[in-house]
């Protein structure tokens, strides 16, 4: 009788999963200021940040804008489809040449159930997210303006990610930065000529972030 042969299943891959097209995933770049999903849009995927970076916008019906996160390579987002929302959010935009990875829910929801390396990723993003839901609360209720901004600009640069002593950000208007410390244009504006005085900032092709003295005016 002829032994049948079980084919070993391959080690799951989870930087290729999340750098290749696939069965129900899709590889898309987009220029600055294009639009990836729009909110009130069809939500039936879960995105992943593969290159630049991406600000999520949440518009009322007043029609007042608020900037409710800024993304950078690494993230998922667009996860709210998981939990059964019919429409997304938020808008989400690429605020530089951005390159994003699309999963359809189906498969997002399978690779969840069959991969531990790729759940453990996915929960881990979750409770980072979660945690910087709290912070965000816990400044608008407890610190001034000046140390919001402070800590908005660290969270641009990524700090804690990477040790670098100075990085240059995505361009970001202060409009943007008005919106998400919650302040006015003319505040942020203070602000910035206070911190590139003092050496925090400075402006050499890009906001450049000097994160070591910028810490100083969130535990000043």
């Amino acid at each position: 009788m002829a032994k049948t042969k079980l084919r070993k299943k391959a080690a799951f891959d989870i930087e290729k999963y999340l750098s290749t097209a696939g069965v129900a995933r899709t590889m898309a770049k987009y220029r600055a200021g294009e639009t990836i999903f729009s909110q009130g849009g069809p939500c039936e995927s879960v995105l992943y940040l593969r290159q630049g970076a991406v600000k999520l916008v949440v518009t009322s019906s007043a029609g007042k804008e608020a900037v409710i996160a800024i993304l950078h390579p690494g993230e998922f987002f667009g996860e709210e489809s998981m939990g059964g929302r019919g429409a997304r959010a938020a808008t989400a935009t690429a605020m530089e040449p951005a390159c994003v990875l699309s999963i359809e829910k189906g498969e997002m929801i399978r690779v969840l159930h069959e991969e531990h390396p790729f759940s453990d990723r996915f929960v881990s993003h979750l409770l980072k997210r979660h945690a910087s839901m709290e912070g965000d609360l816990e400044d608008q209720l407890f610190n001034s303006s000046e140390k919001r901004l402070a800590r908005v600009l660290l969270l641009l640069a990524k700090y804690g990610r990477e040790e670098q002593p100075e990085k240059t950000v995505a361009n970001i208007s202060q409009e943007m930065l008005a919106e998400m410390v919650g302040t006015t244009r003319s505040r942020v504006n203070f602000f910035m000529n206070k911190f590139r005085k003092l050496g925090y900032i400075k402006y050499n092709g890009g906001l450049q972030i000097n994160g070591s003295l910028l810490r100083a005016v969130l535990h000043g």
